[in-house]
């Protein structure tokens, strides 16, 4: 039976839901805290990646790694010195380009979540790399430069998603170990109409892409799922409307991965990462008001939410 206010058929996400779905033990050291690599950070928005490597932090990884255009790589590696830094080609407008990743090929082998999407700016660049990454893990490393994302999940966000229609015979690689954070209007996308009810709108999109989804606070994880996760639906309780703010996105992708990363299932890390990110907001909210907070802040907010959970 759904909670009152549920959707029916939708697990409530509660605290005392997560408590009985305990995240994975820290471990002693960072390399037993996984590894998340990020893709993103064009020449005029290296702040989204920031912004989901720290959250990736916050969350617990161990590691992290940051491959964003070339010409913004040693700042954003000065002003984040807890992540390793990578610079990628780019076009004469600073947009990463979707050929010449072999800089970062090493790092996405050895990922546990590797996230895709924050900070790029360019539809058809960005869908010339997923088409890299996707025909580099088909063919396995056939060419003797490696297998390509080496299993990770592979997290897309932002313009990552908006290609993703046009690489629906292209994903099989990627079946299975798929997470993916569409806001409203992506998901409409995704979808290829208007998203109306958000309940429906996610089990659609992660059957059609054999993803977990997370959108509009519901969580649906694809019809071949693993059992031990549930029935594949889920319902966020808690969150303030001051997540309408810039930013908000990359970290709650960011926050997924790194839970991901720690080892957490696709279902667990969404689902937490997502409850998290709202309950984040609410903290936010109740001491700076509804609106003004910044996303960076919600950051901030992780790690004495998941101590709380964990007691």
């Amino acid at each position: 039976m759904s909670a009152p206010g549920s959707s029916a058929g939708a697990i409530p996400v509660t605290p005392s839901l997560l408590r009985g779905w305990p995240l994975p033990s820290a471990g002693e050291d960072k390399y037993s805290r996984g590894a998340v690599t990020v893709i993103g950070g064009a020449r005029a928005t290296p702040g989204a990646v920031l912004l989901a490597g720290i959250a990736a932090l916050r969350a617990g990884t161990g590691r992290l790694t940051l491959a964003v255009a070339e010409s913004v790589a040693a700042q954003l590696a000065v002003s984040f010195p807890e992540a390793g830094v990578i610079g990628l080609p780019e076009t004469r407008d600073g947009s990463v380009r979707g050929t010449g990743l072999d800089p970062v090929y090493a790092d996405l082998e050895s990922a546990d979540a590797v996230l895709i999407g924050p900070g790029l700016d360019d539809a058809d660049r960005t869908e010339e790399l997923l088409r890299t990454l996707l025909k580099r893990d088909a063919d396995g490393g056939s060419t003797g430069a490696g297998s390509g994302t080496g299993g990770a999940t592979i997290v897309l966000d932002a313009f990552a998603l908006g290609c993703l229609p046009r690489l629906m015979e292209d994903l099989q690689p990627w079946h299975g170990r798929l997470i993916l954070t569409p806001n409203p209007r992506e998901a409409g996308i995704l979808l290829g109409r208007e998203m109306d009810r958000p309940e429906s709108a996610v089990r659609e999109i992660a059957r059609q892409y054999q993803a977990v989804v997370s959108c509009q606070g519901f969580i649906a994880r694809p019809p071949d799922g693993q059992a031990p996760d549930g029935p594949g639906l889920w319902e966020i309780t808690t969150g303030y409307g001051g997540l309408g703010t810039s930013g908000s996105g990359d970290v709650l992708a960011g926050a997924i991965a790194g839970l991901r990363a720690r080892g957490a299932s696709d279902a667990q890390a969404a689902c937490w990462g997502t409850h998290l990110h709202a309950a984040a907001a609410d903290r936010l909210a109740s001491r700076l008001g509804p609106l003004g907070f910044l996303a960076r802040e919600l950051t901030d907010e992780l790690p004495a939410l998941m101590l709380e959970l964990a007691t």
